[in-house]
């Protein structure tokens, strides 16, 4: 595989995609849209639905040959057999959509041999987009003015600045930020943008020790982290992997700027066994 290629051929079509979607999804967002649910605390609306379509409209028929894992659509044993495999979230941060907070973002994401190799993110209402193709392009564009991605230097953990969940903060959380000493955080929306505030460096880590991750939710920001010399893996210490037959990321995350990623997995992962969980089955 040429990384070259993947910045010349694939990203720019798929940055005009995820600008269109996003301009969908900004277009419900300012005029309102009905809410449905999938279960119990999984919200989704037509501004889902309409970007799940596009973007896998395009992709399919640009690159017919690859597979396509995407949450809206309905998922089939076709992409277990590609070596490419496209991972679409068209509306990441559902409720902070619902709830007026215009942290929500469209991703896509590019997974080869189950390891993700180019993630674009798209902010619709800040028109802030991060790419990344890991070993050429490390980028956030801002209202149409480009900008180098780079993680911070901060190597002492009670120094380190956290992005926690707005809307479904983990107890797990907190019992790992007070044995690293971690005083200071800041809450976002979607699993994107948190990446990205790792990715600009405003940020130190991020950790999600709980159920909820699927692998849409982390391909394009585990490309644009990694892009950005930041580090990503499960609670414990695990590569996460993409093109599974359950898409479900079980063993939750960890991501930071990497200076002291195995410190926080240790602590993650002690605090996720003292309570009961183990690396075999993860948290759900």
């Amino acid at each position: 595989m040429q990384l070259q290629s993947l910045v010349e051929n694939e990203l720019p079509l798929v940055e005009q995609l995820v600008r269109e979607a996003g301009a969908l999804v900004r277009n419900f967002y300012e005029n309102g849209v009905e809410v449905a649910w999938k279960g119990v605390n999984d919200p989704v609306t037509a501004a889902d639905h309409a970007a799940n379509a596009h973007l896998v409209a395009g992709l399919r028929a640009a690159f017919p040959e690859d597979g396509i894992l995407a949450e809206e659509s309905a998922d089939n044993a076709y992409r277990l057999n590609r070596k490419r495999v496209w991972i679409v979230d068209p509306l990441d941060g559902t409720k902070e959509f619902i709830g007026k907070i215009g942290e929500f973002a469209v991703m896509v994401g590019l997974a080869v041999d189950g390891a993700p190799v180019l993630g674009v993110v798209y902010q619709p209402v800040a028109d802030v987009l991060y790419r990344g193709v890991p070993g050429e392009v490390a980028e956030v564009v801002t209202q149409g003015k480009p900008a180098p991605l780079a993680v911070s230097d901060v190597s002492d953990t009670a120094a380190m600045r956290l992005v926690a969940s707005r809307s479904h903060r983990d107890p797990l959380v907190s019992s790992v930020c007070a044995e690293l000493g971690i005083t200071r955080d800041r809450p976002s929306g979607s699993v994107g943008l948190k990446v990205g505030l790792l990715a600009t460096a405003v940020c130190d880590l991020y950790i999600h020790p709980s159920p909820g991750l699927k692998e849409w939710d982390t391909c394009a920001p585990e490309a644009i982290l990694r892009a950005a010399g930041g580090a990503i893996s499960d609670s414990w210490g695990n590569p996460l992997q993409y093109n599974k037959a359950d898409v479900r990321q079980r063993q939750g995350l960890v991501a930071s700027n990497g200076r002291l990623q195995s410190e926080i997995v240790s602590a993650t992962a002690r605090a996720a066994e003292a309570a009961g969980y183990r690396s075999e089955t993860g948290f759900w």
